[in-house]
Parts: structure tokens; C-alpha cells; sequence
């Protein structure tokens, strides 16, 4: 329908980009159409022009507050019942080059020797022994992460879990100068394609067959989050009200602090439930995007209706000297193609991402503590919010970051942490109020053993 709108020019580049793609034997004709059709529909400039005059505030109806919602059963087969109809499926497509790690982010450890994937199944595996259910966990790789992830999950043979991996799409860099796909240019390896972001887990669910497995167990939800945010716990309440309410799609949201570089906003616009993404609302109206809960019958109907089309998300980027382009979508923009659509307003508590290495002092520090797989906030800690924590790139790498700390150091009382320069922190450190603590260039400064700091500047040993 899209290649109806194109210039001449923009069809012939299309037909020949076609033509290209169909020569391509890393990749199954449902993800050559898929590349295709996403970029038909980015060439005829498709884009949903919003109205600000039209756009509302969301009613408690549409944006649910959490605590308004109906408490969880207390029968054990109540909740059995519900958990039975669900699937927690976790986007696992992440490298952890980032944090200096090679393989799924998901093996990053995190506390304990427990690593992101090994809570996750913890969780679930509790679930599972205290309601005598079953809640599969389906994990969606991407090329990068699916022959490692299928190595690692074995060590999980012997849990009460069934575990699924699957992949999302893979689709061809398009190089901007002649509109070709990358790997028509000669062997690229991986660096030639990439995974068309988190939009893609709809048709990617369904075109790897789970969908249809999955709703003929009797399977109803999908809960999908992130594997490396912590928060991303089944919540039972939410669950309960999704199945009385029969809503198709849920989206968690929760306020946005200033730790968050993305996100959006639930609006209502003419009549429906939708999100605007970060680059399109002013600060103060966005929140937080945590995770999705998401009828599998209403993904079958609108995946095999071609339904689902989200706004597109140009990603330039650079191989080898090569200007590349890359067209993604958002799982969370599919929020207005469902009937009975809505977000709820979690607690600031459900969003735990470890995107860098001063979240992960943060969750291994006596902040947080671990009962079952979940990572569950210390009382102690009077501030609702968490330490704002800025470490230099001395500590980006996980490896660097453990060498520097002989144990995390004690943060219930501390505001804000920043670090610069060459810094090692020796064991039993306690932090508190707002600290800076910069060595200067060419100088090594170590924080000695059992020190307590508190609001202060430090630039060398006699500040401590």
C-alpha cells in the first residue's frame, strides 16, 4: 500500500533493493518481506502527524493508578489459575560490549555470583514450586546472543521451567549512499545485518511458531521486559486485572527521573490510547517506559493482519568507513492497534534497569538485597529516590569496575557519588550526603579500608 505513494525514483531504488534482498540466503523470505515492507514504508514518508490540539490528558481509566488496582487472591489455586495463563518472555538480544563483556548482557553477574539470566530464573522458578504452576520463560535472541544463550541455558536442564529461546529478525545494514544492503557488498560477517529493535518481538513470536504453541497451552499473557532490568517481576495484581478487564495491551509506566535518557508519554488521542516517544513531548509530561503485558490471541489477529505499524526509527551508523542505515521500531508505539489498550502507573521500584556499571553499584550494595531471585530495596533507606551515581571511564568496563572496589562500599545515606580520574576503593567503606571524589591526572588516590566519608571533595589523600 506504501509503495503506492513513491516517487518514481524512490520505486526504482525499492525495486532494486528488492531484487538485492531476494538474493540474500542468510535470511528466510518472512524477514526478507518484513526488511522490505519496513523500507517501502519509510521511503512514502508514512508518519502519524499528531494533532496537539487533539492530544488529552489520560483519564484514571486509560493510565491506571497501581494502587487503585483489586489485591491479589488468597487462595493458592486462585493464583495458580491466573499464573497458568501466563508467559514471561525477556528480550535477550543485547551484547554486553558496552560494560566491556563479550556474549548476552543476560551473563552479566550481578550479585551474589548470580547472574541477570539466573535471577530470572530463580523468579520463576519460585513461582512455579509455591503455586504448582507453569509459567514458561521464552527468551528472544538476536543473531549476536542466540549460539551463546543456547549454550547457557542448559545449565537450567533440571529446573521446574520450560525455557524457549527464539530469534528476532535479522535484517541488512542499508548503505545510504547507493540504498544496497550491506552484505551485497562483499562478506561483512555479522557487521552487515542487524536486529530491527524490540517492535520486531510480535512478528518474531509469531513467525517463529511459539505463538501458536504457547495458545494452544492454554496461554493467554505475555508479560515482556528487558532481561536486565531487575524490577521486570511478575506482578500478580496486574496480571488479575488484565484477565477480568480482558485488556489486550498494558503498558507499566512509571515517573521519569534524571537518570533516564529514554522513554515517552501514554496520551489520549482521538478516542485511543497512545505513546508518544521522548523526542516528541517536553520533559515534564514523560515517563518512564518499563514493560508490556500483551494478549497472544490479540498478537496472532494483528500480526496476520499485517496490522502492526509502528513508527519507524532511522539508526545511522559507520562500519568500516560505510554510512549504514538502520530501521527499527518500538514495541511499546504498537500500543494503539489494540482494542482496550492501557497503562497502569507502577511504583519507581519496578524499574531497575543495569544499563552501566554505576547501576550495578547500586544493586550490589547494601541498597538492595536478594531473597528468591528478587532484588528487593533496603527499608533502611529513607530517600524514596536512588544515589545519583556518575563513575568515570576508569570503571566502564565490569572488570575495571570490580578491580577498583575491594567490597561496595555502604550507600544507604548517600545523595550522590561522582568519580574521576585513577580511584580504588579499599573494603568496608561507608558513603554519605553528596561526595565528589577526583584524583588528580597521573596520581593513583585509594580510599583506605573501613573510611567513612560524608559530603565532602576529595582530591587526595589528606581530604579523607
Amino acid at each position: 500500500m506504501a509503495a503506492a505513494k513513491l516517487s518514481a525514483a524512490d520505486s526504482e531504488k525499492l525495486s532494486k533493493l528488492q531484487s538485492a534482498v531476494s538474493g540474500l540466503s542468510e535470511i528466510s523470505e518472512n524477514e526478507k518481506s518484513g526488511f522490505v515492507n519496513l523500507v517501502s514504508r519509510s521511503l512514502s514518508g508514512e508518519a502519524q502527524h499528531i494533532e496537539w490540539s487533539k492530544i488529552k490528558t489520560p483519564t484514571d481509566e486509560v493510565v491506571v493508578p497501581y494502587d487503585s488496582l483489586a489485591p491479589t487472591p488468597e487462595d493458592p489455586a486462585e493464583t495458580k489459575k491466573l499464573l497458568d495463563k501466563l508467559v514471561v518472555l525477556k528480550l535477550n538480544g543485547g551484547l554486553g560490549t558496552t560494560m566491556g563483556c563479550t556474549g548476552p548482557k543476560s551473563v552479566i553477574e550481578v550479585r551474589n555470583g548470580l547472574t541477570f539470566l539466573d535471577l530470572i530464573v530463580i523468579q520463576i522458578e519460585s513461582l512455579n514450586s509455591k503455586y504448582g504452576c507453569n509459567v514458561p520463560l521464552l527468551l528472544m535472541n538476536s543473531f549476536n546472543t542466540h549460539d551463546d544463550t543456547q549454550k547457557i541455558v542448559e545449565k537450567y536442564a533440571k529446573s521446574n521451567i520450560e525455557i524457549h529461546t527464539f530469534n528476532q529478525s535479522q535484517y541488512p545494514r542499508l548503505v545510504v549512499e547507493d540504498f544496497m544492503p550491506l552484505p551485497c557488498k562483499g562478506s561483512m560477517g555479522k557487521d552487515g545485518w542487524y536486529p530491527p529493535g524490540h517492535g520486531d518481538v510480535f512478528p518474531a513470536l509469531k513467525n517463529s511458531g511459539k505463538l501458536d504453541a504457547l495458545l494452544s497451552q492454554g496461554k493467554e499473557y505475555v508479560f515482556v521486559a528487558n532481561s536486565d532490568n531487575l524490577g521486570a517481576v511478575v506482578d500478580l495484581k496486574i496480571l488479575k486485572h488484565l484477565i477480568q478487564s480482558k485488556n489486550e495491551y498494558c503498558m507499566e509506566v512509571t515517573p521519569k527521573t534524571l537518570a533516564d535518557v529514554k522513554g515517552g508519554t501514554l496520551i489520549s488521542y482521538e478516542g485511543k490510547v497512545q505513546l508518544l516517544e521522548i523526542a516528541q513531548v517536553p520533559d515534564e509530561h514523560v515517563s518512564s517506559i518499563s514493560f508490556l503485558w500483551v494478549n497472544l490471541k490479540a498478537i496472532k489477529r494483528l500480526v496476520e493482519a499485517d496490522a502492526l505499524k509502528m513508527e519507524i526509527i532511522p539508526n545511522p551508523k559507520e562500519v568500516d568507513g560505510i554510512k549504514v542505515l538502520q530501521l527499527e521500531t518500538a514495541a511499546g508505539a504498537a500500543i494503539r492497534f489494540f482494542d482496550r489498550a492501557i497503562g497502569i502507573n507502577v511504583p519507581r521500584s519496578r524499574f531497575l534497569p543495569v544499563k552501566a556499571t554505576s547501576d550495578l553499584l547500586l544493586v550490589q550494595s547494601d541498597l538492595y538485597t536478594l531473597n528468591d531471585g528478587f532484588v528487593i530495596r533496603n527499608k533502611a533507606r529513607a530517600n524514596p529516590e536512588n544515589p545519583a551515581i556518575e563513575l568515570g571511564p576508569e570503571f566502564k568496563k565490569v572488570a575495571n569496575f570490580l578491580s577498583r572496589f575491594k567490597s561496595i562500599p555502604s550507600i544507604i545515606e548517600l545523595d550522590s557519588l561522582k568519580v574521576t580520574g585513577d580511584v580504588c576503593f579499599g573494603a568496608g567503606i561507608t558513603l554519605k550526603g553528596k561526595l565528589v571524589v577526583a584524583a588528580k591526572s597521573g596520581v593513583k588516590l585509594e580510599i583506605p579500608d573501613g573510611a567513612a566519608i560524608a559530603n565532602k571533595e576529595i582530591n587526595g589523600p589528606a581530604d579523607i
